[in-house]
Order: C-alpha cells, then structure tokens, then sequence
C-alpha cells in the first residue's frame, strides 16, 4: 500500500507542469492578495528626488515610521512613475532646500501625487511628516534664539519629550466586519485561501494519473501481484491523500517562512489540513473512476475546483457574502476549513472551538473516499 502511494506521488511530481502550479503560482497568488488586503500592508509608496540633506533625511524617517514604502530616483523618472501608477507621491527637495531649512527660512516643496485611490492617504501622510519636521525645526529654533546651542537645544528637547505623557487616541471600532479581520497579517487570509485552493486543484489534478493507472494497465498489473484488491484501493486512495497534503503542507511552510504568516496553533492547523486533504482525495479519486480521459478530468477538475473554492471562501473571504450566500457555502469543504482557519488564526481558538468544522470535514471525506473506492473497484472489475 505504501509502495503504491509513493509512486503515486512520485507520477504526480514527474509532470513538469506541476512545478509551476504547486511551487510557485501559489506563492504569486499570497503576494497579490497580500498587497490588498491585512493590517500590515504600506501606506503607499513616495519617491523622493532632489537634494539630499538633514531636510530630506529628516522627512524619510518620518515616513518610514508611518510605514510608508521610501524610494529614491531622478525627478523626471519619477514623474513617469507617478503617471503610470508605479509611485503613489513623488516628493522633490529643491537645490537648497538644506540650506534653508538649517538657517530657519521658508521652503518649499513640490509634491506629485498619482490618480491612484491610495493617493489622497499618501499625501496627507507627506504633509504629516513635513509638518513634524517642520514642529521639530521651530523648538529647536525657539530655544537657539533664547541663548542656546542647537546641540543643547534638542538634547533638551530629547530630555523633555521622556518627562512628559503624551496624549494617547483610543479608537474602538464597532464595526462587526472590521473587526473580523483586525489583527490578521498582511498575508494571512491569501495564504489560508490558497491552501484550499490549490489543495483541492493539485488533488483534482492527481486524478489524471489514476485514468493513466486505468487505462495502461497499471493497476490491473498491480492486482496481478501477490496483493489484495483491498491494498490496491487504499494505496490509490492514499496516494490522492499525499499529493494534496503534500500541496498544503508546502503552502503553509512556505508562506510561513517567507511572509511570516502565522497559522496559529500548528497541531489544530494540521488536524484541519489533514481533514481537508482527505475530502480532496476522496473527490480525485471520484473524478479518476468516473472519467476515463485525462484531458477531459484536468479540465473537469479545474472548473470544479475553481467554482467550489469560489463559492466556499478560497477567492473572497466568507464574511463578505450575504447570509444565503454563505448556508449555500456549507456544501463546500471549502467553507468549512475557511471557518476552522479563522477560528485558530484570529480568535487562538481550541480544539472545542473548531470540532463542527472537522466533523463536517471528517463525514465529507468518509463519504467522498467510500464512493471514490467503490466507483474505482467498479470501474476496475469493469474492465477486466
């Protein structure tokens, strides 16, 4: 049985298009989501041109610190930028500028902003961090032209702003949507979709090698050897089984180490991938037994497993769908590890908390294999 499933698996891997679809499109799909959506994204991005300085450094370190994306160019580069959408503002120093804003005069400078829906954000952004340059300059100034150093000046300043309690912002945000997603990663909910996603796909798409097993005679010759049909069955089913776990536990290593997203308690993550990945492997196997063409199942499989993942959360997060929307998403395996990986990720939930989702996970996937077995040995002593 063992000996069967890892073939499998290994047939799987063999198929060069495979490397793309498993390995890296996956990844491609976080990073798209990631740059929408999660509390950790950049308040957009300013290019900065022009005259470098203790102006200019001292207004990047203020964006920098509002989590702002910096970067650095020639002027006329960065206006194409700016128009073509690539840079949310573009910020330029004047020559002199430095010199000014060290001697206490006016200066000005020139801001560009895009046509981008971030834009308006970004710019308030900008003219925050000017304006606290701007407040810094005008301290040290006041004190410099009452007797003091400028070094002495801002030490004191440095010394003042440790003695005094600034005034602090509370805001509560009543808002049931908002606070569903507060405090979720930038990566986080595009790499528990794609888990479902591409689990349920590379599962689907696995099914090509049980029609290849079919129709070459790879299976009839395995039951010619000293092995029961029984064993036979369970290493088709346990291959399916490897192929999409081996596809999520990829996913989740893999964004964890690259995006930092966090899964939340790995034990109760693996109980769900593992649930998961045996209702798709039930659905392959459904597929392979019914289907006697590979082309005609990858495209099969391609369509179901887009509509399934659309319709249970994998492309747009489950809270966004009205309240019928989401009973009818109930069909889907989908849904329900959508809702387990919610629970574990925002809420720390436990093993009590996520136990209707992996009974509904454990009942899909008892009955998609017991099918998926009995069309397979059907099929099979069809064609004997």
């Amino acid at each position: 049985m063992l000996t069967i499933t890892g073939a499998e698996l290994r047939r799987f891997l063999r198929d060069r298009s495979n490397i793309f679809f498993v390995f890296i499109f996956p990844l491609l799909l976080v990073v798209v989501i990631g740059a929408q959506f999660g509390s950790s994204a950049t308040t957009g991005r300013v290019s900065i041109a022009g005259e470098d300085g203790p102006l200019r450094q001292a207004v990047v370190k203020e964006l920098e610190a509002s989590n702002s994306t910096v970067a650095f160019g020639d002027w006329d580069d960065i206006v194409e930028e700016v128009s073509r959408g690539r840079t949310t503002v573009g910020l330029r120093f004047p020559d002199g500028s430095n010199a000014a804003f060290t001697a206490g005069k006016p200066v000005e400078l020139e801001m560009l902003p895009s046509s981008q829906s971030a834009s308006i954000a970004a710019q308030q952004i900008v003219r925050a961090a000017v304006d606290k340059v701007e407040l810094d300059q005008a301290q040290v100034a006041s004190l410099v032209r009452r007797g003091m150093t400028a070094s002495a000046a801002q030490s004191a300043i440095a010394t003042a702003r440790t003695q005094v309690t600034a005034p602090s912002v509370q805001v509560e945000d009543v808002d049931e949507l908002a606070q569903e997603f507060s405090g979720l990663g930038q990566f986080d909910l595009g790499a528990s979709s794609m888990v479902l996603l591409f689990t349920f796909l590379s599962s689907l798409a696995g099914s090509a090698t049980l029609i290849q097993a079919r129709r070459q005679g790879v299976i009839a010759r395995a039951l010619a050897a000293p092995v029961s049909n029984t064993q036979v069955l369970l290493g088709q089913a346990g291959g399916r089984f490897t192929i999409a776990l081996f596809q999520a536990v990829y996913i989740v290593v893999a964004t964890s180490l690259l995006f930092g997203v966090d899964w939340g308690n790995l034990w109760l993550t693996a109980l769900v991938l593992v649930a998961f990945s045996a209702v798709s492997a039930g659905a392959a196997m459904v597929l392979g037994s019914l289907i006697d063409n590979e082309g005609a199942a990858s495209g099969i499989g391609v369509g179901l497993g887009l509509v399934m993942a659309g319709l249970g959360g994998g492309m747009v997060p489950l809270e966004l769908f009205s309240d019928t929307l989401r009973t009818v998403s109930k069909v889907t395996p989908h849904a329900w590890a959508y809702e387990a990986f919610a629970e574990i990720q925002r809420h720390n939930g436990t093993l009590v908390d996520i136990l209707p989702q992996l009974a509904a996970l454990t009942a899909m996937a008892v009955v998609a294999l017991v099918v998926g077995a009995w069309l397979l040995r059907r099929s099979l002593a069809r064609a004997m």
